[in-house]
């Protein structure tokens, strides 16, 4: 559980600068992204939908410009009051669904929910994948996509605070590009997202890893791995496509990590494997 120390941090970062709306002055701006992302009017709080579609085609772009020739269907974006989610079923026309459990004017919070579901829809939805089930089938290394969805939240943060430095969305919008960074940087310098002193990646895997096969979501050892992903991403970006990869089979009850990093690479294409094993490598899995 965060502390009530680190909640107050992120609030004051999520209150950023009162900039005008751009999104509803200026819809000739072309948007960053090809993704059909439709924005459910009136949910956000003082956020239109237009100006929150804008944030989120951003976010989303950071990751999707780096998945030439995947494919993914559009993308309806709901609020929540509980947490961020994406749904197990689609929409009734198809559509993805997506809810995030913020508002207003919170762009670095926005962007930090939804690269996480985004990655989520890119690794179960891409190419016209198999719906999500549910109950969903047991899968122990589950905990592998979710540390990748956190991993595509951090990477999407650092990414904004340089594109909204020289291009954001709408002009008036460049104020806030220090905001995600500084969002960023509070997540990173928490103490239980940091390794025990002394103790190598390696090492701190395999003491958790049986703790993870077994709850996929404990976030503060998600959030170890991702901060760990980070630097190889960034430098490959293209891990991206590869990450819509991920579920193209399904997993069994009882698949090792090694079986788990093998099927995956093996339904990636060829250019894309060795970026799985220099994933796989962080893990101490040889591929």
């Amino acid at each position: 559980m965060r502390s009530t120390f680190a909640s107050f941090v992120f609030a004051i970062l999520c209150v950023l600068p009162c900039l005008p709306s751009q999104a509803e002055d200026d819809l000739s701006q072309p948007a960053l992204s090809p993704l059909d992302i439709h924005v459910q009017v009136g949910a956000f709080g003082r956020a239109g939908a237009p100006d929150v579609t804008a944030v989120l085609q951003s976010a989303g772009g950071e990751i999707w410009r780096y998945c030439p020739g995947v494919q993914l269907d559009g993308i309806d974006v709901y609020r929540r009051t509980d947490h961020p989610q994406i749904n197990f079923k689609r929409t009734a026309s198809g559509r993805i669904a997506i809810g995030l459990s913020t508002q207003d004017a919170l762009w670095a919070q926005y962007s930090f929910q939804f690269a996480h579901e985004f990655c989520h829809a890119l690794s179960n939805y891409s190419d016209h994948q198999r719906v999500l089930r549910f109950p969903p089938r047991p899968n122990p290394n589950l905990w592998l996509e979710e540390s990748l969805c956190e991993t595509a939240s951090l990477f999407t943060l650092r990414a904004m605070s340089h594109s909204w430095a020289t291009a954001p969305p709408f002009p008036a919008w460049k104020g806030y590009a220090p905001s995600f960074n500084a969002y960023l940087e509070v997540r990173l310098a928490m103490p239980e997202h940091h390794l025990p002193a002394g103790t190598t990646f390696s090492a701190w895997f395999r003491e958790n890893q049986s703790a993870l096969r077994q709850n996929s979501m404990l976030r503060d050892r998600n959030t170890i791995i991702a901060i760990h992903c980070l630097p190889l991403f960034e430098a490959e970006p293209q891990g991206w496509k590869a990450v819509s990869f991920l579920n193209r089979d399904l997993a069994g009850p009882n698949e090792s990590l090694a079986q788990h990093l093998a099927r995956w690479q093996a339904q990636c294409p060829p250019e894309l494997r060795p970026f799985i094993r220099k994933l796989a490598a962080e893990f101490a899995v040889r591929l």
